[in-house]
């Protein structure tokens, strides 16, 4: 039976359109993006100012540099942005404080050029796409970096974003979507020293060192609850048929499954207990030791104060004994109470 001439030519246009994709997904290079600690401090700083204790977001220019698929993001500035909370489609953003604001820094720092854009978030929305395509006037490949301004959120404040064109849908239509971007915190030898001065105020000095690093460590657990959260929430979804499967991904899971050590493994079980009761043996000693060096200090505080003991010094509670000793002649209203002497130390003579 012949093949149907109409239906090979849309399979072949969906190979093609398909295979432009896919090349164009390939093209894009590696990058990692690392934000320095003026950023930060620059978004925070607009967010405070325009967005505070509000549902509004901040959004902003990104300066820096591009060299061998590392993103500096050295600097930024804050542009005047508002879009409609019920209409996500309307929103304005102002082109000429855009240009003005990036002409005045180019004269400043004549290396920075426009490297992407940044948001409060602290997600993704619907305008977000629509702004990176305005920004591909500036620079070719835009990079889109959500800095968490929220107080209680611990872990990486910066999730960066890039664009790229997929094939999604019945139809195989080519759309544009974010790509996540490896993304780090960075600073050169001068911004370190203006960091370690500014936290020297914030730093609570009476806080012990194991403190913060107890602290650190549920920090760095309840982000890893979080994380095993969404990857639960992501598989879920795959199974029931509410997101596409996602090969990437779940080449990556596999990958984390396969480092977890095997429990069943007698061996790895034995090495484990050894392990754990060293660490608890070397926490005893060091209880012991400490406990040994307190009694130690103890008995040398005593030898040296021995001879202070000894000289029959009147102690501190025996003073008031030893003043009342010394002036118990006199009454409560300061008469005379001796027993046997006049007015003038003589003895009274005998009444008849």
């Amino acid at each position: 039976m012949p093949a149907d001439p109409m239906h090979t030519e849309s399979a072949k246009d969906d190979a093609a359109e398909a295979a432009a994709a896919a090349a164009l997904t390939a093209a894009l290079p590696d990058l990692e993006v690392v934000v320095h600690p003026l950023v930060l401090l620059s978004v925070v700083d607009h967010y405070n100012r325009v967005a505070k204790d509000t549902k509004k977001r901040a959004v902003g220019v990104l300066l820096g540099s591009k060299y061998k698929g590392t993103v500096d993001v050295t600097n930024s500035f804050a542009v005047p942005f508002e879009e409609d909370s019920r209409n996500p489609s309307v929103w304005y953003l102002d082109h000429n404080f855009l240009e003005s604001m990036f002409g005045m820094f180019k004269k400043v720092a004549a290396k920075e050029r426009i490297v992407g854009f940044y948001s409060t978030g602290p997600k993704i929305r619907e305008n977000d796409l629509k702004i990176a395509a305005l920004f591909k006037r500036f620079c070719s490949d835009p990079l889109y970096v959500i800095v968490d301004v929220r107080t209680g959120v611990e872990g990486m404040p910066t999730t960066a974003y890039r664009t790229a064109e997929e094939v999604e849908g019945e139809g195989k239509e080519i759309q544009t979507t974010f790509k996540h971007v490896p993304s780090s915190i960075g600073a050169l030898e001068a911004e370190e020293v203006g960091v370690e001065h500014l936290l020297r105020d914030i730093n609570d000095p009476s806080v012990s060192t194991l403190a913060n690093q107890i602290k650190h460590k549920m920090a760095a657990l309840a982000g890893l609850r979080e994380r095993l959260e969404e990857v639960q929430t992501y598989l879920k979804a795959v199974q029931s048929g509410a997101l596409p499967v996602n090969n990437q991904i779940i080449y990556n899971l596999q990958d984390i499954f396969n480092l977890l050590p095997n429990l069943n493994t007698e061996e790895l079980v034995r090495s484990m207990l050894v392990k754990t009761n060293d660490i608890h043996l070397v926490i005893y000693i060091s209880a012991l030791t400490r406990s040994i060096v307190a009694l130690h200090d103890l008995v040398l505080n005593k030898i040296k104060y021995k001879d202070l003991d000894d000289t029959g010094l009147p102690e501190e509670g025996d003073k008031p004994k030893a003043a009342a000793a010394t002036n118990g002649t006199k009454g409560k209203e300061g008469e005379d109470t001796s027993k046997g002497k006049g007015k003038d130390g003589e003895k009274p003579a005998d009444k008849k």
